[in-house]
């Protein structure tokens, strides 16, 4: 029986394929829906993709739409959020030209290869043919004649492929789709697509185009190691449940709370898994690690069993492996590269799946009362403290970044709405992401956002654009330092052309703040972070008016002179229907100094700065507490 066929080129077939899945989506509220699963494609244009991706999308801009965007590594920044933003149930693709477009996307790449998160890559890439070698922006390879800059993308892409001749697409395509649904393997993909290539023609199987509905995988534990896991909890007094991403991008809310409810364990939050529990859930002790709470931190240091799901562990969570020096470590996770790490007991399995699991098995099990009984009163101390942090407003002094979310926060109320089930928050660099961890408030999963996987200084603006793409009937508000917008805020004139309302909040305090008081502590001289320090002789102080900028960009933008003025003006901004940006004027000299843990920052051995030598005799010290 003879195949039905269609002749299409490798662009249309590869857009058409796309345009086509389907996956079965799990929203914040339960809700299952049958969605798109590819979100959209960025595109900037050059003579890579134009004539053959381009001619493409065009022809299905209605079932798959197209998006104009102003800098590659923006574009690629808002699909990972998209994709975050989603629990990684919807992906968006990115296409570039080939050279400095496709390198502008390495970044990105290495972002949601670090934070596991979906993103679809499609470079152009220089002539399969050779005959007109080396084309425009061509990187040759002196050894190597089948290299090209897209190589690049291989150590910072979970599967890469050069799409070479049609047929391939048949096998490269549905496993790129494979990867980034896969819950263990999920992470950016890249197909580099030759321009000569995306133009050729073939019959293609029109059952190519009716891919099977995408449903994602759950898998349960292994019958031996959940035996293991529930006898190692069966011994545990005092544990300490640790959530990371993985809880939010299994749906593993609702799992989590049961079990903590169930067995009395308190719940810490990294800063991927920040509101997998309600921020005045009784259990909920806050923030763990370098930027954690003071509740969560004294119970890291006393527990005597760490449950860490769906969390690789970075250091800023462990502490630097410092943090849980009395306790073993249980990890569930899907991954099992993460389920192996500190030499811990593995639990390979989904999140959710897990807890359940695990909560069956130990029907009659609790932490010691007089431990939960503890976390229920530092978590209520916490919250008191949070509301001190972030409530009182010295006067005649530059107000920090606390005293900003507070503000942020209580505009909500003088609109009339939960700030925190309404707001979602996105950040990614400098003080701000301690800050936000320690003191934001998130009542729904997913409304705290944050890149502290790969800590990406510019991808709070694009962040935000892809999160409001994600989440429209959200608020989503974009709380940056000075030093990260400047690294990258077109896609604020992006989102204004898309008409995908964000708000900016910039708090200016002249430089990268953070870095100046880590350089400082590590006892070196303040030196090329702060704007003023920075002049040569025959330069000039930097003056730059951040809301003039954002007005040039076709935003609506403000710069307010305190932390009463921002208030009234975030109202006024929930309320407005274009991106808008506030800006004040902060001090890096003040930071929340409760809670918050060692985190290992090599320092000189040798010194002539006796600052130095002192500093390196205090971190000798604090190494002696790291586990081995």
């Amino acid at each position: 029986m003879t195949q039905a066929t269609v002749r299409l080129t490798v662009a249309q077939a590869l857009v058409r394929y796309l345009a086509a899945l389907r996956a079965e989506v799990v929203q914040p509220d339960g809700k299952t829906e049958v969605l798109p699963y590819c979100g959209g494609v960025f595109a900037i244009f050059g003579h890579g993709n134009v004539a053959g991706l381009g001619e493409a999308l065009e022809s299905v801009k209605d079932q798959l739409p197209t998006f104009r965007a102003h800098n590659e590594q923006g574009m690629a920044n808002a699909a990972v959020a998209f994709g975050k933003a989603n629990f990684r149930q919807r992906m968006m693709a990115a296409s570039s030209s080939i050279g400095p477009g496709a390198t502008n996307m390495l970044t990105s790449a290495a972002m949601a290869h670090v934070a596991r998160l979906p993103l679809l890559l499609l470079p152009g890439d220089v002539f399969v043919s050779r005959l007109p070698d080396p084309v425009l922006q061509q990187v040759e390879g002196f050894e190597q004649g089948d290299v090209s800059a897209n190589d690049c993308f291989r150590p910072v892409t979970r599967y890469f492929d050069r799409i070479t001749t049609p047929e391939q697409l048949l096998v490269a395509l549905p496993r790129a789709i494979q990867v980034m649904t896969d819950p263990a393997q999920c992470g950016p993909v890249c197909l580099a697509l030759p321009q000569d290539v995306q133009t050729f023609a073939w019959d293609w199987p029109e059952s190519f185009f009716h891919p099977p509905l995408i449903r994602f995988r759950r898998p349960p534990a292994e019958a031996r190691e959940l035996d293991e896991a529930v006898q190692r909890l069966k011994t545990a007094k005092k544990p300490l449940l640790v959530a990371g991403g993985g809880v939010l991008y299994s749906q593993a809310w609702d799992a989590l709370r049961d079990f903590a409810e169930a067995h009395g364990v308190p719940v810490a939050e990294s800063q991927a898994g920040k509101g997998a529990l309600p921020w005045d859930h009784p259990l909920n002790v806050g923030s763990i690690g370098v930027t954690g709470s003071t509740a969560a931190n004294d119970l890291a240091r006393d527990c005597d069993l760490v449950l860490a799901v769906g969390t690789r562990l970075q250091d800023f969570t462990t502490g630097s492996h410092a943090l849980f020096s009395h306790a073993d470590v249980l990890s569930l996770n899907v991954q099992p590269f993460d389920a192996g790490k500190k030499r811990g007991q593995p639990l390979v399995a989904d999140a959710r799946t897990g807890l359940r699991q695990l909560s069956t098995a130990l029907p009659s099990w609790r932490a010691d009362s007089a431990w939960t009984d503890r976390a229920q009163d530092l978590a209520a101390s916490w919250v008191e403290r949070v509301d001190v942090l972030t409530r009182h407003v010295p006067k005649d002094v530059r107000p920090y970044d606390a005293e900003v979310i507070g503000a942020v926060r209580e505009s909500a109320t003088d609109a009339g709405l939960d700030s925190a089930r309404h707001d979602l928050v996105v950040c990614a660099a400098g003080t701000l992401p301690a800050e936000l961890h320690k003191l934001w408030r998130s009542g729904l999963p997913g409304n705290y956002h944050m890149d502290y996987a790969y800590s990406t200084m510019g991808y709070e603006v694009a962040g935000g654009l892809g999160a409001k793409m994600a989440r429209p009937e959200r608020e989503v508000i974009v709380i940056v330092g000075d030093g990260s917008y400047m690294m990258l805020h077109a896609e604020l004139a992006t989102s204004v052309l898309l008409g995908r309302k964000i708000i900016i909040v910039l708090l200016d305090n002249r430089g990268y703040g953070c870095i100046e008081r880590l350089q400082v502590k590590c006892g070196g001289a303040s030196f090329n972070n702060m704007l003023d320090d920075c002049i040569p002789e025959g330069g000039a102080p930097s003056d730059i008016d951040f809301a003039m900028n954002a007005r040039s960009l076709g935003a609506e933008a403000v710069h307010v002179k305190d932390v009463e003025e921002l208030r009234r003006e975030m109202v006024r901004a929930r309320a407005a229907t274009k991106s808008q940006m506030l800006v004040i004027d902060t001090t890096h000299h003040r930071t929340t100094a409760d809670g918050g843990a060692w985190w290992e920052v090599a320092v000189p051995q040798v010194s002539a700065r006796p600052g130095v030598t002192e500093a390196h005799a205090g971190y000798l010290q604090a190494k002696r507490r790291q586990r081995q």
